[in-house]
């Protein structure tokens, strides 16, 4: 049978008998992981609110004030799931969440224009399609499409929504000759009763549960935001419909209003600003390195000099890289003395680098990255990895200086 819903997707509210209710758990996901909540399955005689079906997520609402948090399809039935528990035979008043119900039924009806338009203008076939939270996406049996076709489909369902053409439900019997000649992939296992039929005048008839829109009008718009790889040689195309052009405006809006402000030129120029700006900042990311490198020859050379020279040489600097500590070891070049030498924020995360005699490295590495919280590798002489704790610095030194010490003594 049908529901209420599918019967008459502008309803927002009717009043049902509720028919069984059943503890049951629902299991959700979200930011902390998994979760199963406990409640109940609510039947009722019938529902106001989409069960999940034919690429369509299910709706949300409320029965008598609960709020419903998942509908599913159980053969003719519908499972409510709510944390509350409903007494059969009760009347009970259904509201759906409009909000969502009209962005599902502007999105399915787009996803059945711009269907038909793509198998009657270039013979492409879908093979399958996503409603997703902020865009939809087609799978169309094709391993590319060219940016001529993308703009004639989008030009061909603006102009079908403009001739405002209705989109008419009707049921069939399985054995009515029309059903052969309708689009689709194919009924459910466990269907029963009449087959649902949704037709744009003109332009499709296709087999489909979901709800939708009783005239393209009410799509206001259709935009294709472009196509992406698929599976097994098929091509995604992702749109927008109605409501949700309006909001990717509103946000594209936002930004560009932000850039403009920040560029200091109109949004036609925003590409060439940044362009700019990016040649502006390898030539100084050019400079900045020659200079990094430039610094590292004359530190090392500093401390190869100094009269604390010997034994375990530490050194720090909120600046610099992997390549800037490997130039002051590789200026350096002694296999004597343990140079110790870390980049980074002095309290938080950064690179650190052990210098040094091989033997000596190779015990002194994994114990350095361990004080420092971090991991590392090493070999011929060096170790070098991340570390999260640079605050530890100093019980890597006396580590360092404790080793050197033993040692010494054993000679």
């Amino acid at each position: 049978m049908a529901f209420r819903c599918q019967r008459d997707s502008y309803a927002r509210e009717f009043t049902t008998t509720v028919v069984s209710c059943r503890p049951a758990e629902l299991q959700t996901e979200g930011s902390n992981g998994k979760k199963v909540l406990s409640g109940f399955h609510v039947v009722l005689e019938d529902t106001l609110l989409f069960p999940e079906g034919g690429g369509q997520p299910d709706d949300r609402g409320t029965i008598n004030d609960i709020s419903v948090l998942r509908v599913t399809r159980r053969g003719e039935q519908a499972n409510h799931f709510t944390q509350t528990p409903l007494d059969p035979g009760s009347q009970v008043l259904v509201r759906v969440d409009w909000e969502r119900r009209f962005d599902h039924m502007q999105q399915h009806s787009g996803q059945h224009l711009i269907t038909a338009v793509a198998d009657h203008l270039f013979k492409l076939k879908t093979t399958s399609w996503e409603l997703g939270r902020f865009r939809s996406a087609i799978e169309l049996d094709t391993p590319s499409m060219t940016t001529e076709q993308v703009a004639a489909i989008e030009q061909s369902v603006n102009e079908k929504i403009r001739d405002r053409l209705p989109v008419n439900v009707r049921e069939l019997s399985l054995d009515d000759p029309e059903v052969e000649q309708v689009r689709g992939r194919g009924l459910p296992d466990d269907h029963a009763g009449p087959v649902r039929v949704v037709s744009i005048k003109g332009v499709d008839s296709n087999m489909c549960c979901g709800t939708h829109v009783s005239n393209l009008s009410d799509l206001q718009v259709i935009k294709i935001l472009g196509t992406e790889k698929g599976k097994k040689n098929k091509t995604n195309l992702i749109f927008l419909a109605g409501n949700r052009v309006l909001k990717w405006m509103e946000r594209s809006h936002g930004t560009e209003k932000a850039l403009t402000a920040l560029l200091k030129c109109g949004a036609e120029d925003h590409v060439e600003a940044v362009k700019k700006l990016q040649n502006s900042t390898k030539i100084l990311q050019k400079n900045n390195l020659n200079l990094l490198r430039d610094l590292a020859v004359h530190i090392a050379h500093s401390l190869r000099n100094s009269p604390d020279w010997g034994g375990v040489v530490v050194l720090h600097r909120k600046e610099g890289d992997s390549e800037f500590m490997n130039i002051i070891a590789n200026e350096i070049g002694s296999e004597e003395t343990l140079l110790f030498l870390t980049v980074g924020d002095e309290k938080g995360a950064g690179l650190f680098l052990l210098a040094g005699p091989p033997a000596s490295v190779e015990t002194l590495g994994p114990r350095v990255a361990e004080v420092l919280e971090g991991k590392g590798a090493g070999k011929k002489g060096r170790f070098q990895g991340k570390a999260t704790k640079m605050s530890r610095r100093t019980e890597v030194q006396a580590l360092l200086q404790d080793y050197i010490t033993t040692q010494s003594t054993k000679e």
